[in-house]
């Protein structure tokens, strides 16, 4: 625009706010290999892999205004992902409006989490012995398929008469959200819709995993809980009082074994912060994103994306259950007496 132009305006006249995005990241070019994962958590490839899965379907249909192209759009998710930051900061690193950023991080992640069903799931018939030779390698445990935890992530109150069953116990508001894990920290199973002050018990009593489990589905495959959960046939939990030197030895390695549960929430965290420090987005909003860093997470894992901190790394600490007590049956100890009999006695 001219200077004459710009003295016909008016006072109350501004130049029309240009909508194009003139100072985009090319993230590609500015970051080598190193600084690109310590910023978006994954690699330049698999950034390159979301786009040729579902690229073709976020793509605009138009150059006007010079549009985000898929790559600019996913870049910008995982950013999100990376900060836990507020949309508007993340909108300002890559010069568009927050509401863009809001719209463009739901539609990318809708996309990563329809993903799920790729990357997320039980061990196969064919897995469960290298599942379960890997667990066996860490403290000699037999025929474990997963470890089991739940983990919270915090959200700010959604407000509404059931505001507070999303106030944890621990006393802010968040969503816990189980999952289970191998050896590897391979994401196997999750759920990410229960408010945080429900146990972690009823999550597991009330999952389609359960249902399999009764069903006798993995069987004579076993996962692996802490005392929150009712010791059961196809769940081993530890002993509450071990009386004896084999009840010891099988606590000792029942700890070890599901240990990878709880590096698994450590390594989650870290790699992508937003499940850290909270989400302050709409309530229905957030179990896409959780399930979208899962599904993120395996992949990392399959293309052997390592975690690279940036300047200030966390530290995440897993807090331990509290040890809950359960009305078990004679029928729920069979198979863990029999397996403490077997492989702990001697």
């Amino acid at each position: 625009m001219s200077v004459s132009s710009l003295s016909s305006l008016s006072d109350n006249e501004t130049p029309l706010r240009s909508r194009r995005n003139d100072i985009k990241l090319n993230a590609f070019e500015k970051y080598d290999d190193k600084e690109f994962r310590a910023r978006f958590r994954v690699s330049k490839e698999t950034v390159l892999y979301l786009d040729s899965v579902f690229g073709s379907t976020i793509k605009p249909l138009t150059k006007r205004n010079r549009s985000l192209q898929p790559v600019d759009q996913i870049l910008i998710t995982l950013r999100y992902y990376a900060t836990g930051s507020y949309q508007r900061v993340i909108g300002d690193i890559f010069h568009i409006e927050q509401p863009s950023v809001h719209r463009i991080v739901h539609r990318v992640t809708v996309k990563i989490a329809n993903m799920r069903s790729l990357f997320i799931n039980m061990p196969t018939a064919e897995e469960r012995l290298e599942v379960a030779n890997d667990f066996y390698a860490i403290a000699g445990f037999p025929r474990v398929m997963g470890a089991i935890d739940c983990t919270h992530i915090k959200i700010n109150s959604p407000g509404g008469a059931q505001s507070e069953s999303f106030r944890n116990r621990k006393g802010y508001f968040s969503l816990n959200v189980q999952m289970v894990c191998d050896a590897k920290l391979r994401i196997r199973n999750i759920i990410a819709r229960w408010p945080g002050s429900v146990h972690d018990s009823t999550i597991f009593n009330d999952s389609p995993l359960c249902a399999q489990l009764e069903r006798g589905d993995f069987t004579p495959m076993v996962l692996l809980g802490d005392s929150g959960y009712p010791c059961r046939p196809y769940l081993l939990t530890p002993i509450l009082n071990p009386r004896t030197p084999a009840e010891e030895a099988y606590n000792r390695s029942q700890i070890r074994t599901r240990n990878p549960i709880e590096r698994l929430f450590g390594v989650l965290k870290r790699r992508f912060p937003c499940l850290h420090y909270g989400l302050g987005l709409k309530t229905t909003n957030i179990p896409p994103i959780i399930v979208a860093c899962a599904v993120l997470h395996n992949i990392a894992i399959s293309r052997q994306d390592e975690v690279v901190e940036e300047d200030d790394p966390l530290t995440i600490v897993e807090e331990e259950i509290m040890v809950q007590p359960s009305n078990e049956t004679n029928q729920n100890f069979i198979v863990r007496t029999l397996l403490i009999n077997t492989y702990f006695s001697g």
